[in-house]
């Protein structure tokens, strides 16, 4: 990136009040052509609040926008589009009942003939540069409801790059991708670079921030924090400007305890892998951590144990008793929780209130002649709020609204009101930040020492080392292997995961 490149676009003073809190105040941001910047900080820091004043999707209620020197009187939408900033946003909303170049065009689809019928081939032609940039194992003709989770984020990315775009904002793009298709995301952020297109790129995986980012600016309650030149970049530092405090520990290991078994598979086949057997088992007070690449086996390991998805053969047991497949009742009732890995879609009524969806397992509890005592509803939830430090200002406000760490912080706090015995976790810290990330770890070592049995599921080898008492690699549906604490590395971890 040239230095002497000109300014694309310059944030000056933003600031954006609400009713109940100021979500940015006074932040200034300006990133030149060819250049990446990462743009980090906790959740709640002002990230979203001003990707989305750029965005056009709010207004500030002071500063200015300037692009190429030009001062913008209104931002929108369309206007964000006309001035080529493309937008690739964590949460995934693509169209389940069209193809793949149906999605990336939308709006802009490629008709030919008198009647102006869509050219399906001219689409997929167009389209087809795109995914190959990327390295998609989908093609243009795919159908999307047929697209795993990190095929959609790649299809967010392709639809992004689809047009002429000067500045291509990517916020958490790698949350839900492998380590090779993390690898190839970078590279396409390095050719645009260097192509002269500027790129913002919000993240809390600070290592990539690290490997692609010419600068990072940081954001803290709503204001500047500092920036870092390339040159002073490092973990460390990026996470004093996130939260303003040194992190000397922010894997502290477990303690080692030798509990009773509580969960054991023998011989479980699931329905990703019905001619693979598991057989493994998790102690009370310890945390095994599961490894594996995408599409080992381990989420439909998960599911299966939980009673979502039909067991082949085999079989579950709690404590030594056999726990009846295929029935998430069942599961619950034995003391099986699961903590999913997309906790928006699958671990949470996002339209429901806090204290709703921290009751919503045990309704039972609080009912009188069929109605829920809200007395007792808010009650619990206080406890909880305060157990696991959810920050939220009314318990009565949509958890929608709430971070992703505090989201999560909720999930937990659903199920730790039934004082489950095996407590899983699918990538427990996906999408939350460094912060909220080592008071979940602190919450597991904290469940884990009153006795709970820990199952965590992570594609992040640092978390899986630094919080894990044993680790088990999971390749191809099967068990590869488990190692011991003293015996976990990178390396060890990998040679197991792959062939």
């Amino acid at each position: 990136m040239s230095r002497t490149a000109p300014i694309l676009l310059d944030l000056v003073g933003i600031t954006k009040v609400y009713p109940s809190a100021v979500a940015l105040n006074s932040v200034s941001l300006s990133i030149r052509g060819g250049e990446v910047v990462g743009l980090i900080g906790e959740n709640g820091a002002g990230k979203s609040t001003l990707m989305k004043v750029l965005g056009g999707t709010i207004a500030p209620d002071e500063g200015e926008i300037v692009i190429n020197g030009v001062r913008l009187a209104t931002m929108t939408p369309a206007a964000a589009v006309a001035q080529g900033i493309a937008f690739v946003h964590q949460e995934l909303n693509p169209f389940a009942n069209l193809d793949v170049a149906g999605n990336i065009l939308l709006g802009r689809e490629i008709r030919s003939g008198p009647f102006g019928f869509i050219d399906r081939a001219a689409m997929e032609s167009r389209v087809r540069p795109l995914l190959e940039l990327l390295g998609t194992r989908f093609t243009a003709s795919t159908p999307v409801s047929e697209l795993s989770l990190a095929d959609q984020q790649l299809l967010e990315i392709a639809k992004a790059l689809s047009i002429n775009v000067r500045l291509l904002i990517l916020d958490e793009p790698t949350s839900s991708l492998t380590l090779s298709e993390t690898q190839r995301l970078l590279s396409v952020i390095r050719r645009l670079r260097d192509d002269g297109v500027a790129v913002l790129f919000i993240t809390h995986r600070l290592a990539e921030v690290e490997a692609v980012a010419d600068r990072v600016v940081g954001l803290r309650d709503g204001q500047n924090a500092g920036d870092l030149s390339r040159e002073k970049m490092s973990k460390d530092a990026m996470v004093r400007l996130m939260i303003g405090r040194d992190v000397k520990q922010f894997y502290v290991p477990p303690e080692r305890q030798e509990g009773a078994v509580v969960l054991r598979t023998r011989g479980l086949r699931t329905q990703a892998y019905p001619g693979a057997s598991v057989d493994l088992h998790v102690r009370s007070g310890e945390i095994l951590g599961l490894a594996g690449l995408v599409g080992a086996g381990r989420t439909e390991f998960a599911r299966a144990l939980f009673g979502i998805d039909t067991v082949e053969a085999g079989q579950v047991e709690i404590s030594g008793r056999t726990v009846a497949p295929g029935s998430v009742q069942a599961a619950i009732e034995a003391g099986i929780c699961l903590v999913p890995e997309d906790r928006k879609t699958a671990g949470l009524f996002l339209d429901f209130s806090i204290a709703g969806n921290i009751v919503m397992p045990r309704l039972s509890t609080i009912a009188r002649a069929g109605f829920v005592d809200r007395r007792a509803e808010r009650e619990v939830a206080d406890d909880f709020r305060r157990k696991l430090s959810i920050k939220a200002s009314q318990l009565d406000c949509a958890v929608g609204e709430l971070s992703g760490g505090n989201q999560q912080k909720v999930v937990l706090a659903k199920w730790l009101g039934l004082r489950p015995r095996l407590i899983i976790l699918d990538e427990p810290t996906r999408g939350i930040d460094v912060g909220a990330k080592a008071e979940v770890y602190s919450l597991m070592r904290h469940l884990a020492g009153e006795g709970a049995a820990i199952l965590m599921i992570s594609s992040d080898m640092e978390e899986v080392i630094g919080v894990s008492n044993r680790v088990a690699v999971m390749r191809r549906g099967v068990i590869a292997g488990v190692l011991d604490r003293e015996d976990v590395s990178e390396e060890a971890v990998l040679r197991l995961a792959v062939e």
